[in-house]
């Protein structure tokens, strides 16, 4: 019976490294997070990148929520807010996850630095915000199911793009 190529050179190699005497073949380097990459630290992040930013005013507010609809977007539901500063056009960002599995998350443009989402007087949105998976907010709020992102492993990257009123 003749094997594949590279399942014939996939039993050699076992073959090789398992007789008395190989030498020791080192596991890669876990990568290690991007420099500035808040929350929590643990072996798992997250890449975000924030698009359409309008300026550099401010700060970029990246928040993470568990995998729980009753505690999306409420005060205190969070797992973790990172900020960073904005760049105009194109803000990257890091977020640690506590470890694989679904997230959502928020963004948020926070142009004049407060620490807070700003809304108008009648309760609308007054700096840019974003969502994971990018979801439709023409008529409101989106569905915590449409921000719903899975992370199954570390480094991984997600593109939001900002949306001002």
């Amino acid at each position: 019976m003749k094997l594949p190529r590279n399942f014939r050179a996939a039993a050699l190699a076992a073959a090789l490294l398992a007789a008395p005497g190989a030498p020791a073949i080192a596991a890669p380097a876990a990568a290690a997070p991007p420099a500035g990459c808040t929350g929590p630290a643990s072996p798992y992040w997250l890449n975000v990148v924030a698009e359409g930013l309008r300026n550099s005013d401010g700060l970029l507010a990246v928040t993470l929520y568990a995998d729980d609809s009753s505690k999306f977007l409420i005060k205190h539901g969070s797992l973790y807010v990172g900020r960073v500063d904005a760049h105009a056009g194109v803000t990257r960002a890091c977020i640690f996850v506590p470890k694989p599995g679904v997230y959502a998350l928020a963004l948020y443009h926070d142009e004049n630095a407060n620490r807070s989402f700003d809304r108008t007087t009648v309760g609308f949105p007054a700096e840019g915000f974003g969502f994971s998976n990018n979801p439709a907010t023409l008529a409101g709020l989106p569905a915590f199911k449409s921000v719903r992102i899975a992370v199954p492993k570390t480094g991984l990257t997600t593109r939001v793009s900002m949306k001002y009123p």
